[in-house]
């Protein structure tokens, strides 16, 4: 992640953790001899012993063409986009001020990696499964998609 000054930048490493783990859908955006690429992914945060993030797990199908092209090139930027509305001059005092956008954001720029070892991809969708099923009443386990696992 860049860090940039301003009052409008998170105030903690944990605002930015909070963020990613309540809007987990990010846009994977990279470039290519072909141009630009883009993929939504639910991505999962690795914290640090610092309370910071220190990687991004995410699962994308391999008929993706931007995975032929991220395992070429891994640069890429991630977007996580969180609660957004429309702020209107009506709610305040004066009405000379424009309208404006509230929203939240971070962006990290990232070196994808590959990790297509068994153990790991079963025990990654294991986690991203169960984060995204919790709390759901008769919640999905990949267990029961049967021979189709790992196709």
């Amino acid at each position: 992640m860049t860090a940039r000054t301003g009052m409008f930048e998170p105030k903690s490493a944990e605002q930015v953790l909070r963020l990613v783990h309540s809007h987990p859908l990010a846009w994977v955006v990279s470039t290519d001899a072909s141009g630009f690429r883009a993929t939504p992914l639910p991505l999962r945060a690795r914290v640090g012993a610092g309370g910071r993030i220190e990687a991004l797990e995410g699962h994308m199908g391999r008929s993706n063409p931007q995975c032929a092209a991220l395992q070429r090139d891994g640069r890429a930027l991630v977007l996580f986009s969180g609660p957004e509305g429309y702020i209107s001059p009506s709610w305040v005092s004066d009405r000379t001020w424009a309208p404006t956008w509230n929203y939240a954001v971070v962006q990290f720029v990232v070196t994808v990696a590959f990790d297509e070892t068994p153990e790991q991809l079963d025990a990654h969708l294991e986690d991203l499964v169960r984060a995204m099923e919790r709390g759901r009443p008769n919640a999905w386990h990949p267990s029961e998609m049967g021979a189709r696992y790992g196709t």
